[in-house]
């Protein structure tokens, strides 16, 4: 399986009258991406802002964050557009580096997040330094919960799949190029390496905790190996409202940092043989199951000598991170864990409800109950109020000077969990 990333550099980005990329400057058809949103008939109105790094500018609450990609043949985001499901992770993919898609709007369920364009939250999220389109989607009254997240799904992966397309007819573009052989090939590759399986949790609780999977819920999948090129290629996309903090968006699939940090060091110190993607599930039997099914994966099937275990979200998936963990070191494979702690705004809570003797090697991207007090923004760009309702807000999260106070739970991707994060721990 070969794929080729040409990325495209976005510095600015205008709004226009077309869709446009010239000199690195991208312009949004306003009037045209309101209009595609609007054949979805659950969607009485779309405004479009734009929100750039150093301004003084809040987005709340935000929903999900998209990186806009595109093929010039197959489908970007398999099985979520049309009747057919090709393969993702071969081909040519472009991407626009440098901006983003966010979706926001009233509130979906209580875990949706913030973003601040500068300021002190900014330095905690990815997110300040992309120029972000801005999706504010207004629901028909009749849409319940469930269908409002999809409704806002498809919007967001609709809009960057149609943004993307501005970048096939660049010529100015950095290439990355991956090679990814059979299991036979790669198990043999570099004999004299340890063989690193990266296992990656996803959440499939339902109850607006959701991915999906080639645009299937992930609730309907057993542990499955995955490619790296197919989440490059968008067969893993966001449908979750899990703490913002620690939420996975579509942005950190496309992006995943355990995988970028695995391929830049396959071949000279270990070798990256294989990916397992392991539901998160509610019921124990349900992941007593997955947590059999991935170890027997890791470990069997792909002959891993050593893991690396991502998160999504707190408290009752931290029981699948802990348990796989101990499964694969029972194996003999060294496994190392990557979690966030929640050990109360003063630090000295209990910070992991779940935890076993064998994960002796945590990677921790801190401690998500420490408070922020925020400057207040010029421009809000969602619904402020909605604060109120979010991890890390709460009822008094206003102050009458129009601060800020919120736990970084609150700001989306500030302790992300596949290590995407400016945000860790030191030990003391």
């Amino acid at each position: 399986m070969d794929l080729e990333l040409r990325n495209v550099q976005v510095r600015d980005v205008v709004l226009g009258d077309r869709n446009s990329l010239t000199d690195g400057v991208l312009t949004v058809d306003e009037a045209g991406l309101k209009k595609l949103l609007l054949e979805d008939p659950r969607i009485i109105a779309v405004k479009v802002d734009l929100a750039k790094p150093g301004e003084s500018c809040r987005i709340l609450p935000v929903k999900d964050v998209i990186e806009p990609r595109a093929k010039p043949e197959g489908d970007i985001f398999p099985g979520i557009f049309g009747t057919e499901v090709p393969q993702a992770g071969s081909g040519v993919t472009y991407v626009l580096k440098g901006c983003a898609v966010v979706t926001t709007g009233p509130i979906v369920g209580f875990q949706e997040g913030l973003i601040d364009m500068s300021g002190p939250a900014a330095r905690y999220t990815l997110f300040s330094r992309l120029n972000n389109i801005v999706l504010h989607l207004t629901k028909r009254a009749d849409v319940d919960p469930h269908e409002h997240e999809e409704t806002v799904r498809m919007a967001g992966l609709k809009a960057a799949k149609w943004l993307g397309e501005t970048a096939l007819t660049a010529t100015e573009y950095e290439s990355e190029q991956y090679h990814w052989p059979s299991a036979a090939e790669r198990g043999a590759q570099y004999p004299d390496l340890p063989k690193v399986v990266y296992v990656c949790n996803c959440m499939a609780q339902g109850l607006l905790h959701d991915t999906y999977f080639y645009g299937r819920d992930a609730k309907q999948l057993v542990p499955t190996i995955m490619s790296p090129t197919e989440f490059f290629d968008g067969a893993v996309v966001s449908g979750n409202c899990v703490s913002p903090g620690s939420k996975t968006t579509t942005y950190h699939h496309l992006n995943n940092a355990v995988i970028k940090a695995l391929w830049a060091r396959h071949g000279v110190d270990l070798n990256f043989v294989g990916i397992v993607l392991n539901p998160l599930m509610v019921t124990l039997k349900e992941k007593q199951r997955d947590i059999m099914m991935s170890v027997r994966l890791a470990a069997d099937e792909l002959g891993a000598e050593a893991a690396i275990i991502s998160q999504e979200g707190f408290g009752n998936p931290t029981t699948d991170l802990m348990h796989v963990c101990r499964g694969l070191e029972k194996r003999g494979v060294k496994t190392v864990i990557i979690t966030n702690e929640d050990a109360g705004t003063d630090g000295m809570s209990e910070s992991l409800p779940d935890v076993v003797t064998e994960a002796n090697a945590i990677v921790s991207t801190g401690n998500s109950n420490a408070t922020l007090l925020l400057p207040k923004m010029d421009r809000i760009l969602g619904e402020l109020k909605e604060v109120e309702r979010v991890t890390g807000g709460n009822v008094d999260s206003i102050k009458p000077d129009g601060t800020l106070l919120l736990e970084i739970h609150g700001i989306m991707g500030g302790h992300n969990l596949q290590g995407n994060t400016y945000l860790s721990a030191t030990t003391v």
